[in-house]
């Protein structure tokens, strides 16, 4: 089964690029290692930051709790939301991922992404 992305249809030259991240990613939260991979994945798109999604098995997903939010992105898909509980602190829909995204970014299924003026650090060593 198809799932297209209709934004793709509509602006065919949106800019949207995902790679892989040559290199390690770490996120620290309230001095918690979140995430650690070295299997993460560059998205940059239009005129955002660059964003890296981080495969679920690279997060302590014992730290994080799902919420009911939810957001859509016409050339994504529909995102899920998790809160951070750690150091007795909770930076809530801290963490998305497309857990069904759309065929174009499908390369992202599996992979959370942070946002990062809620957590204390996203580090990226390149190779």
């Amino acid at each position: 089964m198809s799932n297209k992305s209709p934004g793709f249809e509509r602006k065919p030259d949106y800019p949207l690029s995902i790679s892989k991240a040559d290199g390690r990613v770490q996120v620290m939260y309230r001095g918690e290692k979140l995430a650690e991979s070295t299997r993460a994945l560059r998205m940059t798109e239009s005129t955002y930051d660059p964003v890296f999604y981080i495969p679920k098995g690279d997060v302590r997903l014992e730290l994080l709790e799902a919420t009911d939010h939810s957001t859509h992105c016409p050339f994504k898909g529909d995102a899920s939301y998790w809160s951070i509980a750690s150091g007795g602190a909770t930076a809530v829909n801290a963490v998305w991922a497309y857990e069904t995204p759309y065929d174009e970014v499908a390369e992202i299924t599996g992979a959370l992404a942070f946002y990062a003026s809620k957590v204390d650090a996203i580090e990226f060593d390149a190779n």
